[in-house]
């Protein structure tokens, strides 16, 4: 069986000891993704900016594998807040418009007091 592993240069990665993205098998699992810009190393205060970013870092890592969000079956949402989780509805569900993945929203404290949302995803190779 032959395993890749996607990164996307996050420094987490690095010292966690973790992938963005494992690919086998057909499946592409994504792990558990907050809303950093990766390239300016920043949290956005607002919690659709992190889901955005989210997203964005979770559909690079599915394309470097050969997928996309259009292919995700599974996604886990984990928010410490329940109320910031209406406003992200519009933002995912444009993401997952054509997917409509099985779903699931998870309140429960992340890494870091700035983190509002994780976004985990499953997806299948294109």
């Amino acid at each position: 069986m032959t395993v890749t592993h996607i990164s996307t240069g996050s420094p987490f990665e690095e010292k966690i000891g973790y992938s963005r993205a494992v690919v086998t098998d057909g499946w592409v699992f994504v792990a558990g993704t907050t809303g950093y810009d990766y390239a300016s190393m920043t949290m956005p205060a607002d919690v659709t900016d992190q889901c955005r970013n989210a997203l964005d870092t979770i559909a690079d890592a599915l394309n470097k594998a050969g997928s996309g969000l259009d292919h995700v079956v599974r996604v886990n949402y984990i928010l410490p807040d329940g109320a910031d989780w209406e406003p992200c509805w519009p933002i995912v569900a444009k993401a997952f418009a054509r997917a409509r993945p099985a779903a699931t929203m998870i309140r429960a404290g992340l890494q870091t007091p700035e983190m509002k949302i994780e976004i985990e995803v499953t997806a299948r190779l294109a």
